[in-house]
């Protein structure tokens, strides 16, 4: 099966249509899946439900697509660095799922391992838990989360080869890992792609069979939130 593709739109050309629900991974900025943001944006798809630990901030990742009216519904664990988000979802414009960061991950991770929900104490008495079952374990409550299983996930990897076997770089692995199982298409983008053999088996951390279609990135400008500075100290 033939991963690699030239680039982002070729990569997600009939994956995509209105009203589709994607998985993205990704924390903040840090290890988020650039190239097929931007090939999503230009597709000009709308009333998207994205699952994803937050919507990147005004105008970066996923504050992309909701700055172009793109996005329904959003499944997150925190939404504070967004102001377009908060614009949105206090003026009626866009609906908002929060979901415990624990929980959000275990929902798609659950899901790509075919597991259609599992009961948590997360939650247990907040609004989390209004209108979802509760069950009782050794006298203890639990609710029911159901598990996410997505038309499409879009992720970022650091490394891979051309059968789609992928490492992350430390923190961003975050997210990317648990996204890339539970979309029925995996689309991932890396830094570098090496050939087959090149990677040691055991530091592989998402094997090739989850990722359906694979893109070189690079060269990536990395961006960083927030810039704190100090003034330099007297000498």
């Amino acid at each position: 099966m033939q991963k690699l593709y030239p680039n982002a739109a070729a990569a997600l050309e009939g994956a995509l249509f209105d009203g589709m629900m994607i998985c993205a991974g990704g924390f903040g900025l840090c290890g988020i899946p650039e190239r097929l943001i931007d090939a999503i944006r230009d597709a000009g798809v709308k009333d998207l439900t994205i699952a994803s630990n937050n919507a990147g901030i005004d105008g970066e990742g996923l504050g992309k697509l909701l700055r172009t009216r793109q996005v329904k519904k959003m499944i997150s664990s925190y939404v504070g660095e967004n102001k377009e988000f908060e614009r949105q979802y206090l003026s009626g414009e866009l609906e908002v799922e929060f979901c415990p960061q624990g929980t959000l991950a275990e929902r798609c991770r659950a899901g790509g391992a075919g597991i259609p929900g599992f009961y948590t104490k997360t939650g247990v008495g907040t609004l989390v838990a209004e209108g979802k079952p509760v069950m009782q374990f050794d006298g203890e409550d639990y609710i029911l989360e159901r598990g996410i299983v997505a038309d499409l996930s879009i992720i970022k990897g650091w490394k891979a080869d051309e059968a789609g076997n992928l490492i992350f770089r430390k923190t961003a692995r975050n997210f990317n890992q648990p996204m890339a199982t539970a979309g029925r298409l995996c689309v991932a983008e890396v830094e570098e792609i090496v050939p087959v053999g090149a990677l040691d088996a055991d530091q592989v951390h998402l094997p090739g069979i989850y990722v359906n279609r694979l893109i070189l990135g690079a060269p990536y400008d990395k961006k960083i939130e927030f810039v704190t500075t100090r003034e330099r100290a007297a000498v």
